[in-house]
């Protein structure tokens, strides 16, 4: 055989075995998972799906006064954020499991909200809604408001609504008194003179001195139920407690006593109401619930007919039914001896200057004694303090037995 023909065998059996080991190497390096460059990503491995969440309320129109839950599809929730369009941010907390969060507030009516979600796996994922805007608003009346900074140790929290509120438990969930010396107390549900729901909040007992008390209404976004509508704003107010003074009216002797810190600092002649009839005094736990100077006082406003029609100096109002303390030098004949006004209870204009001095707003009034016409309503000022511990927390709506009111 020539040189040639056996060069062109050895060629041809070396590029057979050039081509089966291509071929092995092609069987055992290839699948998806490898990359133009032959890199080295393992057999088998995918590319992670890109993270995904679910959020219960969406579009423009999202029904307001629910939780934000934010759930997500595959992995675990690291971090969830949910603010509005002016910044504000819902608190929430995560499951157990970590696949979701739910907001501590509810979805307040026509707001812009963004959610802002990471994973475990530092994968992020966003969305927005908006909520329907409320049909109607609920608002509130606070007493103490922001600008009363002190106040006796009869005051109570007393929250008026200009809507029914129907949903009472819910609102009440809401409602946050936080004092200095954590002082027991509890919410309680009635009318108030007005006719409008009313919730208000009193100690167990009088508050002590030097209490300082905080109020927080987080009802942004709460439904007040049929006929209410939506809450659209949170409010607050804070307030301390003075000095613990008490005003005792003795229907039976015709005098006022001031007591301050359990000791009688004062006894005031005065007359009170003329005994039967619509004209006698209220009786029973009150409170100091405004110092309002001079004013006029017309009975034809509070039922009397044309009795009196005067300006009175040094009034402070203890019912909404229109009873005061103030000043009555006309009637200064009966002071201490003889129950003759119409209602009020006068003493002198030296007197009345002191007291109204001195007096705080949230004093205890407590009037005793024969000739009165029994205790105001509930509501006709504050009224609570009538009722016995167990009575008063069977009106909080969150009670195991509420009362209606």
């Amino acid at each position: 055989m020539s040189r040639t023909r056996r060069y062109a065998r050895s060629r041809h059996a070396m590029l057979a075995g050039t081509a089966l080991l291509a071929a092995a190497l092609t069987a055992c390096g290839g699948g998806s998972g490898s990359d133009a460059s032959g890199g080295d990503s393992k057999p088998g491995s995918k590319k992670k799906p890109d993270m995904a969440i679910s959020v219960n309320l969406t579009g423009d129109q999202a029904k307001p006064g629910e939780p934000v839950k934010v759930s997500v599809g595959e992995g675990k929730l690291a971090l969830v954020k949910v603010t509005d369009g002016k910044g504000g941010e819902l608190p929430g907390k995560m499951s157990d499991d970590g696949t979701s969060w739910t907001s501590e507030r509810n979805a307040a009516p026509g707001t812009d909200y963004k959610v802002e979600a990471q994973s475990t796996d530092s994968q992020s994922a966003n969305a927005q809604f908006k909520t329907a805007a409320a049909d109607k608003v609920n608002k509130v009346t606070i007493n103490p408001g922001k600008a009363t900074a002190v106040v006796g140790i009869a005051q109570p929290v007393s929250i008026v609504f200009d809507n029914p509120v129907k949903n009472k438990a819910e609102v009440e969930k809401h409602l946050k008194v936080t004092t200095s010396n954590n002082t027991e107390g509890s919410w309680g549900w009635f009318k108030d003179y007005t006719g409008n729901d009313r919730v208000d909040w009193r100690p167990k007992e009088y508050w002590k001195s030097g209490t300082e008390v905080k109020v927080a209404m987080d009802l942004n976004g709460v439904d007040s139920g049929q006929g209410g509508g939506y809450f659209v704003k949170d409010y607050n107010t804070e307030f301390k407690i003075g000095k613990d003074r008490r005003l005792q009216v003795d229907l039976d002797a015709h005098k006022l006593t001031v007591t301050e810190d359990g000791q009688a600092v004062k006894s005031i002649p005065v007359s009170a109401g003329t005994p039967g009839g619509k004209k006698a005094s209220w009786s029973g736990k009150m409170v100091l619930m405004t110092k309002e100077g001079t004013i006029r006082m017309d009975s034809q406003t509070v039922g009397l007919g044309d009795s009196y029609d005067k300006m009175v100096d040094y009034s402070m109002r203890v019912t909404w039914s229109g009873m005061y303390i103030h000043a009555a030098p006309w009637n200064n004949a009966h002071f201490g001896n003889a129950n003759t006004s119409s209602g009020c209870v006068g003493m002198s204009d030296s007197d009345a200057k002191a007291l109204f001095a001195s007096a705080q707003v949230g004093d205890l009034v407590e009037v005793t004694g024969n000739g009165s016409k029994g205790k105001a309503d509930i509501g006709n000022g504050y009224g609570e303090w009538n009722l016995s511990w167990d009575d008063w927390k069977a009106k909080s709506a969150l009670s195991p037995t509420p009362q209606n009111g």
